[in-house]
């Protein structure tokens, strides 16, 4: 005979089962997530509280997302595709098939850009050569960059370049035969359109509003990536000859599939630490400033510098010690990147334009324009940026500038030694120094970063004190 037991004492059990699951749970969990949880056991910093800083509002005149043309890249990307293969080694001639067909139909739509902008927009082919062991046969390789060029409106900032590019050859599974197709619709053609389509948002920006960029942006579709970053060492190179600074570098490199599920995804962003060891190279201020200015929902920071055992154009600048960092779609496909086309086994392999998402494709090219705008429109970040204080109660802090009579002044940044990101600690309005007192030195990271008259901001420069002991 079966015995039932009545409802009250069988929710009496499930009550006392959940809540000694619960006391286990709690008893469990490792420490160290409740002591992180329970910052109230710290000392606040400063004991009187913080102060209560002047915040300017970001620059007015967003880049609005219905502003992006898809179909307009669409249509270079099919044109790109059309010259069937882009490989750095294949024709540089002929004008229906091979690298020189990529680059004919880069500088058609550079031209497009400079004649709808008034000939703001200058548009410069880079011819070099360039020799990278087997992947050039030994022998140094003919090349060929495309770069438009905005020029500055300030003269303060004008020799300070913002550059986006994506690379413009192709290859396939054997990356030295150029006589295979290699359609590289993702990799990066995708890339290409983005900054291809920023020098178009960006031109008309500037040519509607008189050019308000301080800085001058650089628009750049390189080769020669595949054989091993000739492309961009080549640009690194003529940048320094044509006595430009780099003010950052936005690589854009296989930005054209969001193919998981729930989509949209975030983009990632990756950077490098540098040599510090408090993760505040220029490549990493960089990257929280361009996920301020286009948010945490548009931006996913990845804090390495690359993929594991892949590297992208960005890493040249990085090496240089200039500012420099790569988007990449949230997770790759790898059956169409750096394959042949073909089908096997029922799989089919190969970059095609079919498995990309061009929704996706065109929120990175709004990214990529907002935090450039941005950026170009900011003044001169400090130099020399100190902190001194220890072993006393206050941090200080001090810093180096030229003047600037568009700067509405600095914002003192700092974060606990284990947080991701800056917050706005005070804004000093005149003056090179600030002091945060009751403020350890030991407790926070800190940076320094000029704020303009129009709110936009410079990328931040953290403090460069050593913290070795003094002996």
């Amino acid at each position: 005979m079966t015995h039932v037991q009545p409802k009250n004492i069988r929710f009496t059990a499930a009550v006392i089962a959940t809540v000694l699951l619960l006391l286990g749970l709690a008893l469990f969990s490792p420490a160290p997530l409740v002591a992180q949880s329970r910052v109230e056991e710290d000392p606040a910093e400063p004991l009187q509280g913080r102060p209560n800083p002047r915040l300017l509002p970001r620059p007015a005149g967003g880049i609005q997302r219905e502003a992006v043309d898809e179909k307009s890249m669409r249509e270079l990307l099919e044109r790109l595709v059309a010259c069937g293969t882009r490989n750095s080694l294949s024709s540089w001639k002929d004008p229906k098939r091979g690298a020189g067909c990529g680059r004919d139909q880069i500088v058609a739509r550079l031209n497009e850009n400079a004649n709808a902008s008034g000939g703001k927009l200058q548009v410069v082919v880079d011819k070099f050569a360039s020799a990278a062991g087997p992947r050039t046969n030994n022998t140094p390789a003919h090349m060929e960059n495309v770069y438009g060029i905005l020029p500055g409106s300030d003269p303060l900032m004008s020799k300070t370049a913002f550059i986006i590019s994506g690379h413009f050859d192709s290859r396939a599974s054997d990356v030295m035969d150029p006589s295979l197709d290699a359609p590289g619709a993702d990799d990066d053609a995708s890339g290409v359109a983005v900054s291809m389509e920023n020098a178009r948002l960006l031109s008309k920006a500037a040519a509607d509003a008189g050019n308000p960029f301080r800085a001058t942006l650089l628009f750049a579709a390189i080769s020669g990536e595949e054989q091993g970053l000739l492309g961009s060492a080549r640009m690194l190179e003529w940048v320094k000859q044509q006595g430009y600074s780099v003010g950052g570098m936005l690589d854009n490199d296989i930005v054209g599939s969001d193919a998981a599920t729930n989509t949209p995804h975030r983009v990632r962003l990756f950077s490098g630490s540098g040599e510090l060891d408090d993760s505040d190279s220029s490549s990493r201020e960089l990257a929280r400033a361009i996920e301020e200015i286009d948010g945490r929902q548009a931006v996913r920071l990845i804090f390495n510098i690359d993929r594991l055992g892949r590297g992208g154009d960005h890493y040249v600048f990085y090496k240089a010690g200039q500012p420099a960092v790569r988007f990449t779609e949230p997770l790759e496909d790898y059956r169409h990147q750096h394959q042949t086309p073909r089908t096997e086994s029922g799989i089919e392999y190969g970059d095609q334009i079919k498995y990309l998402n061009f929704t996706f494709m065109g929120k990175v090219a709004q990214d990529n324009a907002e935090a450039l705008r941005q950026l170009a429109l900011a003044p001169a970040p400090p130099t020399e940026v100190k902190l001194s204080g220890g072993i006393s109660p206050d941090a200080k802090l001090a810093w180096s500038s030229v003047d600037d009579p568009n700067r509405a002044g600095y914002e003192i940044l700092w974060r606990e030694t284990t947080d991701p990101r800056w917050t706005v600690y005070d804004f000093i309005a005149t003056g090179q120094e600030g002091v945060l007192k009751g403020v350890s030195t030991d407790n926070h990271f800190f940076a320094v970063r000029a704020v303009g008259k129009n709110g936009a901001r410079s990328i931040a420069v953290s403090t460069s004190t050593g913290r070795n002991l003094p002996f």
